[in-house]
């Protein structure tokens, strides 16, 4: 917790700093630097280079190690998001005034890759808290920021993001859970579907229908509401073994009869829709930082056996077609980066950034699979054993593409977007 402390007045001494700057946080590593280059500048800040080194040694001392037999237990991690919440690698966005660090989306996303380079089922169990987080940060009150964010400071509680249900994945306006209002309280029934961390969380944001017209538009028909997890009625369900990252924990989730007080309303009737939406343009670029985090861990995976593993005489890393490919994942990893970094500078300056953080999250999803694709080709039979890293890479990879709005919608977005700039 000392470490927590020193960390923690160490960011705050950086974004005082920041304030001052012509382009606050990140994104430009001193003033003196924004006016000798008059505009971008790569070099991040010295708060955000301990942030990055910290999540880099927990990931690699800590996740690393332990990551194999988790993905083979499907057992939630415990001591290891217990571990990143004493350090300070959780909840980084919760405000000061709550306890929290205040942390931009760009810091929390360089310490979202490294975690997600150690395991991305643990880096989806600590990221599935922020998303869970984020309603309430942008559009809770003080009452509700602090008694819900608050709790998330003093122990290392989770919280879950309740919106998919079993009919309703990307298309969010087709949520049938209704919450009825009821004197001073809502009562909410319905299913929800593949919940991370559905099994542990404290505490649920929840979206629930509350205008049952059907042609009411998705603007003005849903509500969101943040539901404590021992409310009577909330029924979680078992545990998914899914395909990757294992031991984070996913679930389906029945509310029947549920009594919600008024209190726990966010905003307003009608608000809802909103504010999940919001959320994404958020929480989608640390998405997009775990799926790169997955990528340089393939890349690094396949780069160091290539200089080991030797064919017809020489390291199969000199060979041309081995060398290409793994040319073209360093690029890849590389713009990758860069992509989530531009769509959380956007959104850190209080700029809009839909279209760069779907951008980030279809783009860093896509080479996620295809880095690791790759790094099991470069293993070649080793590959496809599981004694091997690269193979559970390729499992925990395909998420990527699915869940936070699957690579489809994320391009619907992107053209939509692409369509009104065009036409301004």
């Amino acid at each position: 917790m000392l470490l927590n402390k020193v960390l923690r007045a160490g960011v705050q001494a950086g974004l005082r700093f920041q304030s001052t700057s012509a382009q606050p946080g990140v994104r430009v590593a001193a003033a003196t630097s924004t006016s000798a280059h008059g505009g971008f500048c790569f070099e991040l800040t010295d708060q955000q280079k301990e942030f990055q080194v910290l999540a880099r040694k927990f990931a690699r001392e800590e996740i690393i190690p332990a990551a194999p037999g988790y993905d083979k237990s499907g057992e939630y991690p415990v001591p290891l998001i217990k571990k990143a919440w004493e350090l300070g690698l959780m909840n980084g966005h919760i405000p000061e005034d709550c306890g929290g660090m205040g942390l931009g989306i760009f810091e929390a996303c360089l310490i979202t890759e490294e975690l997600a380079y150690g395991c991305t089922g643990v880096q989806t169990a600590i990221e599935a808290n922020s998303l869970g987080q984020m309603p309430v940060i942008i559009a809770g009150n003080d009452a509700q920021k602090k008694k819900y964010l608050g709790r998330l400071t003093e122990e290392p509680l989770m919280c879950a993001y309740c919106v998919t249900e079993p009919g309703a994945g990307s298309d969010v306006a087709g949520v049938k859970t209704q919450a009825v209002k009821k004197g001073d309280d809502y009562v909410i029934n319905g299913q929800k579907m593949w919940i991370t961390n559905g099994g542990k969380a404290n505490w649920y944001f929840l979206l629930a229908r509350t205008n049952s017209d059907p042609k009411c538009p998705a603007s003005k028909a849903f509500t969101g509401f943040i539901v404590d997890a021992d409310t009577p009625g909330v029924q979680p369900g078992r545990k998914e073994m899914n395909m990757g990252q294992r031991c984070s924990d996913t679930r389906g989730i029945t509310f029947e009869d549920v009594v919600v007080p008024k209190e726990n309303v966010l905003i307003g009737e009608g608000a809802g829709f909103k504010i999940a939406m919001g959320a994404f343009d958020k929480t989608r670029p640390p998405v997009a930082a775990g799926a790169t985090g997955l990528a340089q861990r393939a890349l690094d995976e396949a780069t160091k056996y290539a200089l080991e593993r030797k064919t017809f005489g020489k390291l199969i890393a000199e060979h041309q077609a081995v060398s290409f490919i793994l040319a073209e994942m360093a690029m890849k990893v590389e713009l990758a980066r860069m992509a989530y970094q531009r769509s959380a500078w956007e959104v850190d300056l209080g700029r809009r950034n839909t279209y760069y953080a779907s951008i980030a999250k279809a783009f860093a999803g896509d080479i996620a699979n295809q880095c690791a694709a790759d790094a099991v080709q470069i293993f070649g039979g080793n590959g496809f054993n599981s004694e091997y890293p690269v193979e559970k890479l390729m499992r925990d990879a395909k998420i990527y593409q699915i869940y936070e709005g699957t690579a489809q919608i994320q391009r619907l977005i992107i053209s939509r977007e692409h369509f009104d700039r065009f036409k301004q």
